[in-house]
């Protein structure tokens, strides 16, 4: 399915698309009912659990999904949107059509019914939410080291890191610091992906107060 934009502006903030994704994931005929579990947007992207019930209580069958012990079954949906000359767009996907966008939360993958097939595209997309929401968050001193070495624009390589920052006005952005020259680096989320942290630092002791230990001990 392509995009679909509309145009009449009824879409213009964050409650107005939370509220258009839970209208999509609802719906009822004669006899199924589908509703949204929970939807969670993450940068431009919409990722939702939609639960799925038959009007009579008989368990739902379906050929990718374990039925719940309720009778009913839950599928996750992606729904990529952006806004064109200030009109709202989504195209959405169900996770078995294989969609890239792959940073659905954790809390909405567990949501969602077992699968029938372990090398389903559903499954896929689910290991590769499963491995970005894994990455590292690391805070600002943590030494680490980077799974493979990343080549810089100027030919050179880092692999070990720290966390720190730099500001642009009143902004404090994420850097780091290369180990090797002391200069600093953007890296992406993706890129962090395997890294190891070498030193943390929560557990490095408190300047002052390694100086007042030493103080005790003299």
């Amino acid at each position: 399915m392509g995009w679909l934009f509309y145009t009449d502006g009824r879409v213009q903030t964050y409650a107005d698309e939370k509220a258009e994704i839970t209208r999509l994931c609802s719906f009822e005929s004669d006899t199924r009912k589908t509703e949204l579990v929970k939807a969670c947007k993450v940068g431009s992207t919409w990722y939702a659990a939609a639960k799925v019930t038959n009007s009579d209580g008989t368990p739902v069958e379906d050929t990718t999904y374990i039925t719940d012990p309720d009778g009913s079954i839950t599928f996750g949906a992606v729904f990529l949107t952006r806004y064109d000359d200030g009109c709202w767009g989504y195209k959405d996907m169900e996770e078995s059509a294989g969609p890239n966008e792959s940073r659905a939360p954790l809390g909405l993958i567990e949501l969602l019914s077992n699968l029938k097939d372990p090398d389903s595209y559903a499954h896929a997309w689910r290991q590769r939410c499963r491995d970005w929401a894994s990455i590292p968050d690391y805070e600002e001193g943590d030494k680490i080291r980077l799974a493979t070495p990343v080549t810089l624009t100027d030919g050179s390589t880092c692999q070990i890191v720290t966390a720190t920052h730099y500001r642009r006005g009143r902004q404090k952005r994420r850097c780091y610091r290369i180990e090797e020259t002391g200069g600093l680096v953007r890296l992406s989320k993706a890129t962090l992906a395997g890294s190891e942290l070498l030193s943390s630092a929560k557990g490095a002791a408190s300047p002052v107060l390694a100086e007042f230990l030493a103080g005790q001990g003299g």
